[in-house]
């Protein structure tokens, strides 16, 4: 017959253990690196910066591909982990990747709009990959909010772009699925903006995140436990946390103007969009596009990316449907098996 008290003891016993390993694998990791794939920064303009990766061979897709990624977190998100990196198996495929880095505004970058970011650091950047490479067009594949940006620029700036990739992108901002987007149309944004000066802190849009699904952080306390005494498991959780955790803030006029124009009223579906001197028709974007959105995807539904297909002019254009979450796109062992050669095969078809 079994002792309950006897029970307890083993059972306190065996986590006292599994802590003293625990300990002893985290003393044992050294420093948590990131975004380890060999890049040089080839471009600077004010706090915004571009790099371009190294290749131990010639591309075998002649077209170099430039990444616009979102404002609210970190570009090395796609180059997490060197056996779930997003980055190198593109390079490893044959692509010449160049990617925006957006930086860390402070408060003398508060006045910067869409249009700063969009007409003047991505073309700027677009631009120098143009000249450098003796070329007129690029590749640009959007991610998130860097999706969303990347439409806007490729409508107004069309003739640069040969073809345009988006990832898990919003883009018709009135759906209903997601709290996000329900959240964002009564949120008073001039209030948030002007309270914290004119610079909204980073992690004032973490909690807005972590709201979304309140019971993640028990979830993960419970995950971190059960491996303690896993150096590689543990090893890619606390990259995953260091990500998740490297907030830059954000500009506030341009956080004003995303949410006003974006998820309050819509103005990119609906045509009336102004950024600078241009209004933004999406009809303007007729080079080959490949959507691609996330199944499972909380932060962006399939229900706000997919309606890009119908709004643009191109005739060559193609939905695809990652199965996972926002996340997973990036680190999931399917990006590796079958997003990234998909996105290799779509480009090399129009690499002429």
């Amino acid at each position: 017959m079994n002792n309950p008290l006897i029970d307890l003891v083993n059972k306190m016993t065996e986590t006292q253990q599994k802590l003293f390993k625990g300990a002893e694998v985290f003393h044992s990791i050294d420093e948590i690196e990131i975004g380890t794939a060999e890049k040089e920064q080839v471009w600077q303009c004010d706090k915004v910066k571009l790099y371009h990766y190294r290749r131990e061979t010639p591309a075998t897709i002649k077209t170099p591909l430039v990444i616009s990624y979102a404002l609210i977190n970190r570009f090395y998100m796609m180059d997490l982990q060197p056996d779930r990196s997003l980055i190198r198996k593109l390079l490893s495929l044959g692509l010449d990747i160049y990617i925006i880095d957006t930086g860390y505004p402070t408060r003398n970058d508060r006045y910067l709009t869409m249009d700063d970011y969009i007409n003047y650091y991505i073309d700027g950047a677009i631009d120098f990959v143009r000249e450098s490479q003796k070329i007129d067009k690029v590749n640009l594949l959007g991610v998130c909010q860097g999706g969303t940006f990347s439409a806007i620029y490729t409508a107004i700036h069309p003739e640069k772009i040969k073809n345009l990739i988006t990832l898990v992108t919003p883009i018709d901002f009135s759906i209903k699925d997601g709290l996000l987007f329900r959240w964002s149309e009564s949120l008073d944004i001039d209030t948030v903006v002007d309270s914290f000066g004119g610079l909204v802190p980073g992690t004032f849009l973490d909690f807005g995140f972590q709201m979304l699904k309140p019971m993640l952080k028990v979830r993960k306390q419970r995950n971190l436990f059960g491996m303690l005494d896993d150096e590689d498991k543990l090893s890619n959780f606390m990259r995953m946390e260091k990500w998740i955790n490297d907030l830059p803030d954000q500009a506030g006029e341009t956080y004003r103007q995303f949410v006003k124009d974006l998820y309050q009223q819509n103005k990119l579906a609906l045509g009336t969009l102004k950024i600078g001197e241009h209004t933004v028709n999406l009809k303007n974007i007729t080079m080959p596009v490949l959507t691609i959105y996330a199944s499972e995807d909380h932060l962006v539904p399939p229900s706000s990316t997919k309606p890009f297909n119908d709004l643009i002019g191109s005739k060559d254009k193609e939905l695809y449907e990652f199965p996972g979450g926002h996340i997973g796109v990036f680190t999931g062992a399917r990006s590796q098996k079958e997003l990234s050669p998909t996105i290799i095969k779509w480009l090399e078809k129009r690499d002429n």
